[in-house]
């Protein structure tokens, strides 16, 4: 399962790009198409971390902590699309999804699981 999650979240991480590029290329269409297909890999991304989640009998506060900053990351990933779409300043979250990125990467390196 981990495999899986890890597939996803670079497979969205490489989609998220593409998006942001074809949106400030003024591609609409393809943005809004690539965007989409984004959505599904965040329903997976949630799906395998779920299962990871549960898959274990002892979940401490870390993997919690770890499934927060998950979530903040995929909600930052969609804040700065939706913005980048509407032409507005992403300054902030860009800064947000670096800070939510390391600490999940950190979190998902030390955790056993």
């Amino acid at each position: 399962m981990t495999h899986a999650h890890i597939t996803t979240w670079v497979l969205a991480g490489i989609l998220f790009f593409v998006a942001r590029a074809l949106y400030k290329g003024g591609n609409e269409k393809g943005a809004k198409i690539t965007h989409m297909i984004l959505r599904v890999l965040y329903l997976l991304i949630l799906a395998t971390g779920f299962m990871l989640l549960f898959s274990g009998i002892n979940i401490g506060l870390l993997y919690i902590l770890k499934t927060a900053v998950g979530l903040w990351v995929i909600a930052m990933m969609e804040f700065l699309l939706m913005k980048t779409g509407k032409r507005e300043p992403t300054n902030v979250l860009w800064i947000q999804l670096g800070i939510a990125f390391v600490l999940a990467l950190v979190l998902g390196f030390k955790l056993p699981l």
